[in-house]
This record gives C-alpha cells, structure tokens and sequence, in this order.
C-alpha cells in the first residue's frame, strides 16, 4: 500500500531546526519545545547551542544539538543520522540558517558572493536532499520547510548576494516539491517567506557599505514566522508569505515591475542608516561571533499580521466575517423595525 502523508500534531513530532540559536530559527525552537515537541538544534556556535538546549531543558522540554555548518554536506548529514539515533528519526526538518553580506555588487567581494551561497543555497539543497530520503520512507512522511524570502520575488540594492540566494531558494523548492509529487512520495514541501523581521540579521551580516545595517519598516516580530513554520509542520501548506506589507511588495514587483524598480532605488537608505557610519565589520559570514542567543536584533516589529492569520485561517476567518456581517445587517434591520 503507498505510503501517505499524514502530518502528526506537534506534540508528537520531532523537529530538526537549522539555524536555530538566533532569530526566528531560536523562536521556533523555542516555540516547539513549549509545545511539546522535541526538537535537534543545529548551529555553528556550540555555546550557543548547549546554551538554548540547556534553557529548553530547564523548562520541561526535550532538546538536543549538533553543532553544524551547513554548506558542508557531511556536517548535515551527521546532523540527521545522529537525530535518527537520538530519537529514532525525525517528522520535520527545518532549513533555517542564513546569512548576509550588505554591499553594493561592484564593492561584493567574489568570495563573500560564494560563501552566502554555499551557506543559503547549498545548505537548503543538502537539507532537503537528506531529510527527503528519510521523509519518503518514513510511515506518514513528514514536513520540509524552507525559509526563503519576499526577497525570492523582488530586487533590492545592497542585498544583492542574498537576493539571489534566495531567488535560488524558491527555485529549488518549488521544483523539488513537484517532483516528491510526481513520484507520490509522502513528503510536504514549504516555502516560507518572511518580510522585513526584527531579527539580529543586520547586526551579524558582514557589511560593507560604511553604516550601521538597518531593515527596513513595517518589521514584524520573530514569533510571527515561527507561528508560520510551526503551523507548515502540522499542516500541507505551499508557501506562505509572512506579513501583508511582503504580499504588496511582491504584488507591486510581479504586476508593475519598472515602477517597482523605480522605488526599490530608493531603498538603499532604508538598508543602511548614514548617521551611523562604521569600519567594514566581518560579522558572522565564515564563522560564528558569539554573538548568537538572541531572538530579536535592535529593531523590534508588530506580533500580528492579520493576512498571514488568514493564509493558515482562511475558513475561520471568514465565519468571522460573515457574522460580522449578519450582525450588522441585523442591528440595522432592528434600528429600522424601531423607528
């Protein structure tokens, strides 16, 4: 009999989270755990890792790491073997971790270019590759969850190296999840695409441009993309766009593109603030700073965005709707019959 996805509550899942010592890879950790679900930690940083684990821990909950680089295919592969022996396999596999350079094209060192993408591209393709084949066979499948970006559908100055690693992202995800598909194997494949998220991101990318990295505003809260990844592990979902200002910005790239160019130059000073200029900083492109363990980075953003609520509610929402609707007709039915 062929094998059929059956995603489990999060309670009774395990979880494999790359990334996971900072932003909103720490949040979804933490977040899991909270839940119920036990969850592998992967990190460069093994401080930070024991750290986290040792937090979860405390807290009732089940957690154990692999310190991992994941643009080397090896070090991803030990990571699920050794959850495999830890707690017998695994139901989710998350690939989170990301990195940064801020600089103009013509100033992006060759080297930086390469290194974002063997970090953002290359460690989702090995992830994915690799927990795939043990999803496939695995009795119910499971959930692969890749984060990606609104950056995936739209240029930016200054990010260049991570836009385009993120464009790669979705490519390989999309297609990926066509094949697992055209095969029926028991596999559900996410693309999750944050906006602008007050993460520690501009603090750790390696920047060049001269001033104080910056994201640019609305900015939403880590929890709403762990909400997001959580809920992708527990139910099929295609992608999800978090936060309503990334669905208008995706909309405005795809349906006006050269007036969406035309904005987008201004966007340089949205990235970087010019009151603040630095010396060139290294941040954590080739290897961790110790400057991991925090959720959220100097800018803080809303906890809410009602439209990304919609994409995991859309039936529950619109009941709401619909009452809110009969409701109205019915007080101003009832003002009417008053009078």
């Amino acid at each position: 009999m062929r094998n059929q996805l059956n995603l489990k509550p999060l309670n009774k899942q395990v979880l494999v989270i790359t990334g996971a010592t900072s932003g909103h890879g720490l949040c979804t950790t933490q977040m899991a755990a909270k839940q119920g679900a036990k969850v592998m930690l992967a990190a460069r940083d093994e401080k930070a890792l024991a750290e986290v684990c040792e937090d979860i821990r405390r807290q009732g909950g089940t957690a154990d790491y692999v310190a991992t680089d994941v643009s080397v295919e090896a070090e991803v592969q030990r990571l699920a073997d050794q959850t495999i022996e830890r707690f017998g396999g695994f139901d989710t596999w998350v690939n989170n971790a990301g990195i940064g350079v801020y600089s103009q094209v013509l100033d992006l060192d060759i080297d930086d270019h390469r290194k974002v993408f063997e970090t953002n591209y290359w460690g989702v393709v090995y992830g994915s590759t690799i927990a795939a084949r043990h999803l496939k066979d695995k009795p119910g499948g499971g959930a692969l969850i890749n984060i990606g970006s609104i950056n995936s559908d739209i240029p930016s100055p200054i990010l260049a190296s991570y836009n385009a690693s993120k464009h790669a992202v979705k490519g390989f995800t999309d297609s990926f999840r066509i094949e697992l598909q055209m095969n029926e194997q028991p596999v559900s494949v996410t693309l999750i695409q944050p906006s602008a998220i007050g993460t520690p991101f501009p603090q750790h990318a390696r920047n060049t441009t001269g001033y104080e990295a910056r994201l640019p505003k609305p900015i939403y809260a880590p929890e709403v993309v762990a909400r997001a990844i959580l809920d992708a592990a527990e139910h099929q979902r295609r992608d999800v766009v978090v936060g309503g200002a990334g669905k208008f910005q995706i909309l405005g790239a795809g349906v006006l593109p050269r007036v969406f160019d035309k904005i987008a130059t201004t966007m340089a000073d949205k990235l970087v603030d010019r009151s603040q200029p630095i010396q060139d900083r290294e941040g954590n492109l080739y290897d961790p700073q110790g400057n991991d363990g925090d959720v959220e980075g100097r800018q803080h953003g809303r906890h809410f965005s009602v439209t990304t609520a919609v994409g995991r509610h859309p039936w529950t929402v619109a009941g709401a709707l619909l009452s809110l609707v009969a409701a109205g007709l019915w007080a101003t039915k009832e003002a009417r019959w008053r009078s």
